[in-house]
């Protein structure tokens, strides 16, 4: 394979030619490392490269290819790591000037599991400060650009994972999701990202461990890579209290199989989101949904009642924000975008009340959910109601609704948030793409706990509909 095949390559086959000693992990990470150099001034999916630890690391992995075997499933694998998770000995900004130069002297839990699996840590990937927004764009520097089209945005907040894993720059990726982190730019970007059941990856250290809404999860370009990064991150730590204390399954084992009996639900709006999908993205997931019943599911349509989620969620996570960084908004607010600097006022004019009524509404959300998928196995629904809007939006703008009207934060992200809030298992997988050639997203969530049966049916669907053959004009 010359060095673009091997970067698009997915790392569960990777992985099979290092161990058969057919692949070297030094020639695999200078091809990406080669492509990084390449892509990165254009795309900026990366804020930090780490070419030369890299390397190392890759050397290290081939002796072990060569000598007493892996250190773990990733060995002389590529990955890279958003940078919102601290890194000992690597920078970590957060996408913010004020850790402009920070380096960590301790690993995050998700990066400690990552560097033990042997993998080939590539760098951190660009997020937007502090991650509180869906499009990848902070004080530090250019925006993240979507490969496919590269005046479009990656999405946010794992944007620059997005990129990287579309544009070849490292098979794997980490992510984080706290209103749609993964999920939006695995959407906008055309990769699988998978948002785990709350609790089954640590998140530590954490500022606010009580919150029970953000969520680590892996992004790749097959639904067998995110699983084979899953089996990495996943299983219980006691640093983080509301992990779930069971040792986890076989992801990767677990997409194998069949779907066959399952009772599947297609919504395209949720109930409250009706007029915000543009009718090419609806017609594409639908199309999509309508697979399931090919590959054997009871496929329906119900008419979901869940009560609307979007204002009480709002409460939440302006607070949320405001309590962890609106003391340093305030000291330079010179350092603050716009549209953060507008969540921390907004939740400076709610009393204690407003806020405690908003927990009580997710409890009330949280049963509606959870009486629903007593009926059905699986959910679906577009992933997002649009496709990838101007980079050059702005820290305030965004798309525009199917009638044209200026869509809001939270009408961008319908779909993402109720399995925050809940902590189900949701999934990203691509779909389609518009007759603009950018790529469309089907969300697959499911039930308490059930991650191994959203990444079946996610696998289920992309052997019947595949779309990693599709490369991106960058590169």
């Amino acid at each position: 394979m010359d060095a673009t095949d091997l970067c698009f390559t997915p790392a569960t086959e990777l992985s099979r030619l290092i161990r058969t000693r057919q692949l070297s992990p030094v020639e695999l990470t200078n091809a990406v490392l080669g492509r990084i150099e390449r892509l990165n001034p254009v795309l900026n999916a990366f804020l930090t490269v780490t070419a030369d630890a890299a390397r190392r690391e890759a050397r290290a992995a081939e002796g072990r290819a060569r000598g007493d075997g892996a250190a773990g499933p990733l060995d002389g694998i590529p990955y890279s790591i958003k940078d919102l998770e601290p890194t000992a000995g690597v920078r970590t900004t957060y996408g913010s000037k004020f850790f402009e130069h920070n380096v960590p002297a301790e690993d995050g839990v998700v990066a400690a599991r990552l560097r033990a699996s042997g993998g080939v840590l590539l760098g951190k990937t660009n997020t937007p400060h502090f991650g509180h927004r869906d499009m990848c764009d902070n004080l530090l520097g250019p925006p993240c650009r979507n490969p496919w089209k590269l005046d479009r945005t990656s999405g946010g907040s794992s944007g620059g994972a997005g990129a990287a894993v579309a544009a070849g720059l490292g098979p794997l990726a980490h992510g984080s999701d706290g209103a749609g982190s993964i999920r939006i730019p695995s959407a906008l970007c055309g990769v699988v990202g998978f948002k785990p059941s709350f609790g089954r990856i640590p998140y530590h250290p954490n500022a606010d461990y009580w919150s029970a809404r953000s969520h680590n999860g892996p992004m790749a370009r097959t639904v067998r890579d995110a699983a084979l990064m899953l089996n990495v991150m996943a299983g219980p730590d006691p640093r983080d209290p509301l992990t779930i204390d069971v040792p986890p399954e076989d992801y990767l084992a677990a997409c194998d199989g069949g779907i066959t009996g399952l009772r599947v639900a297609w919504s395209p709006d949720l109930g409250y989101a009706a007029n915000v999908v543009h009718p090419e993205v609806k017609a594409i997931a639908e199309r999509s949904a309508r697979r399931f019943a090919e590959l054997g599911c009871r496929l329906e349509e119900p008419k979901i009642r869940w009560p609307d989620p979007r204002a009480f969620h709002k409460i939440i996570w302006e607070v949320g924000v405001a309590s962890r960084y609106g003391d340093r908004a305030i000291e330079r607010p010179d350092w603050v975008e716009p549209s953060l600097m507008q969540m921390v006022l907004n939740a400076g004019r709610l009393s204690a009340i407003d806020y405690g009524k908003a927990l009580v509404a997710r409890s009330t959300f949280y049963q509606a959910v959870r009486e629903f998928f007593e009926t059905y196995d699986l959910l679906l629904t577009p992933q997002m109601p649009v496709t990838a809007w101007s980079v050059e939006a702005g820290p305030n703008g965004g798309p525009s609704d199917a009638e044209g009207r200026p869509m809001p934060f939270l009408d961008r992200v319908p779909f993402m948030y109720p399995f925050n809030l809940t902590g189900y298992p949701a999934a990203n997988v691509p779909c389609g793409f518009t007759a603009e050639g950018l790529p469309v997203g089907l969300q697959i969530a499911g039930r308490w706990h059930a991650d191994a049966l959203v990444l079946r049916a996610a696998a289920a669907f992309e052997e019947a509909q595949p779309w990693a053959q599709h490369h991106p004009p960058a590169g």
